[in-house]
């Protein structure tokens, strides 16, 4: 499903009037049928609505609900945060209709607090249609106030189209916000709706098409989409371990033990057939202990431990030699090997995945990235990020979609910017959200075994976009299905690890179950 910027979303509905004559006021009626309709579906205590309406199209919509509500026999009474004669076009004439069906509408000016604060609380349902997708500024005032009122007080609440004090680009918390139980919101879910911490703010999420035909709004123009699963290769009967895929990982350093196994063992445990280890010699007893299905490359080292300059020519032979090479996990920040990691990624000729140390190593010399002709991906936590791109992780988190655009498109790389709802984005401009995984991943190592699963992804037989794709949507549903069996306090990599088999199976043989739990409900 694709994802919509709030000025896109407006492009979208001028755009349906023109070419479908599908009017502004047909677009609120639709709307608010839709949430009306997720009240009949999943609200049972429909006792009494009290609906909050802001004075723009989202109070309009509200008002739609409150019609048919009262048109339906059921008690509701709107409050106007704001004045009626600020209603333009179709909210007006809506609450217009509204002022003449004879349910009690007031101005949140007219009543005290404590009445309100009552009436919330006896309410069956609250309706949040106060602020909309178009907020840009801190919610303050009267607005703040009936926020908060309606987070402590109400039982349950439905906010319409984004909960109001969410920003609809960022998903960013405007000050404060509604925390909703549902959300509908209309036409395309906007990125506020899909970005943390705005997603977590909406509750059960739906979305309603308000008529748009398919054609309109799975425009290709739309470069943001949710990241759904793909079907896998078949795997070959008749193949051996190089048939699914022979990936080298230039890993480890003394004291990071952990990061090159995940990586290397987390290709295997995810359907990848030959996974080669090019680690220091005086490293590989301590990982070859736990991880004895990896083929080990024993590699010259510096005095402190990691990878030596002098190693350059045999990893440049055996990447040859390969389908794809990883590079960063657990390499440490030794200057030596830092800027081996920058000759290795200016020489080989093979799909190049960049994970960890690897990362730190070519934020100082990006312009190389560029010129590779063969496909680069990245894999950056938020900080790591702020390295590439200059910024404070702060600046990278505010604004992820943009930085990742940017970095993608300058360094002609697979981006994969790692974190709640993880992203990936392209050189050409697409932006894949992610919907599987949990807090529980939050843990050291968890990036390895994405690094490892993604190349499994590409061993398996999909091309390097569908396997970035993939290598993170399983890598998060190995989480969840470690998270199930063990709650998320305490999930380790280890654990992430165990689960991948699962998740492929799952893949293999669930995918629509898979669509359905990490999709978008649409009504």
């Amino acid at each position: 499903m694709k994802v919509s910027t709030v000025e896109k979303m407006r492009e979208l509905d001028k755009q349906a009037s023109d070419t479908y004559g599908l009017s502004e006021l047909l677009l609120m009626e639709n709307a608010g049928n839709a949430a009306y309709f997720a009240i009949l579906g999943h609200i049972k205590d429909r006792q009494g609505f009290i609906i909050f309406c802001g004075p723009g199209n989202n109070g309009g919509d509200g008002l739609v609900v409150a019609r048919k509500i009262h048109s339906s026999g059921g008690k509701v009474k709107v409050y106007l945060l704001g004045r009626p004669e600020q209603y333009k076009d179709a909210a007006k004439l809506n609450y217009e209709i509204a002022a003449r069906m004879g349910f009690e509408i007031k101005n949140i000016g007219e009543e005290k607090r404590e009445k309100i604060i009552r009436e919330i609380r006896h309410a069956g349902v609250v309706v949040d249609a106060i602020l909309g997708t178009g907020l840009t500024r801190r919610v303050e005032g009267i607005y703040a106030e009936i926020i908060n009122l309606i987070n402590q007080y109400a039982r349950i609440v439905l906010s319409l189209d984004i909960p109001s004090g969410i920003n609809g680009n960022t998903g960013n918390v405007m000050g404060t916000a509604i925390r909703a139980d549902y959300t509908v919101t209309f036409g395309l879910p906007k990125l506020g709706n899909i970005l943390y911490p705005g997603y977590d703010f909406c509750g059960e999420l739906y979305v309603s098409h308000i008529s748009f035909p398919p054609g309109h709004y799975n425009r290709e123009e739309i470069k943001i989409e949710i990241n759904e699963p793909l079907q896998l290769p078949a795997r070959n009967i008749q193949g051996h371990k190089g048939t699914f895929g022979d990936t080298l990982f230039l890993a480890g350093a003394r004291g990071y033990y952990g990061a090159p196994y995940f990586a290397a063992l987390s290709f295997l445990k995810a359907g990848g057939g030959y996974s080669r280890l090019a680690t220091p010699k005086s490293v590989m007893p301590y990982i070859g202990s736990k991880g004895s299905e990896i083929v080990f490359l024993p590699l010259e080292e510096t005095e402190s431990g990691s990878i030596a300059k002098k190693a350059k020519e045999k990893i440049i032979e055996i990447a040859q030699a390969v389908d794809m090479v990883v590079i960063g996990p657990g390499l440490s920040l030794n200057e030596e090997t830092q800027e081996l990691v920058r000759e290795v990624v200016s020489t080989v000729k093979k799909p190049l995945l960049i994970d960890g140390d690897g990362l730190t190593a070519i934020s100082r010399e990006k312009a190389s990235l560029a010129k590779r002709e063969n496909p680069t991906v990245l894999t950056p936590h938020p900080g790591e990020m702020a390295r590439i791109k200059g910024l404070s992780s702060r600046e990278i988190t505010e604004n992820r979609i943009d930085t990742l655009r940017e970095v993608s498109r300058e360094l002609k790389a697979i981006t994969v910017l790692k974190g709640a709802h993880t992203l990936i984005g392209y050189p050409e401009g697409e932006i894949f959200v992610n919907m599987s995984g949990n807090s529980g991943m939050a843990t050291a190592g968890s990036g390895d075994v994405l690094t490892g699963t993604i190349a499994a992804m590409y061993g398996l037989g999909l091309n390097i976009k569908e396997a970035v794709r993939m290598g993170v949507f399983v890598h998060g549903v190995a989480g969840d299905l470690a998270s199930r069996e063990k709650g998320e306090d305490g999930i380790t990599a280890q654990d992430i690890l165990d689960y991948l088999p699962g998740a492929m199976q799952m893949l293999r043989e669930n995918i629509a179950e898979l669509k359905t739990k990490y999709g978008i409900k649409v009504i």
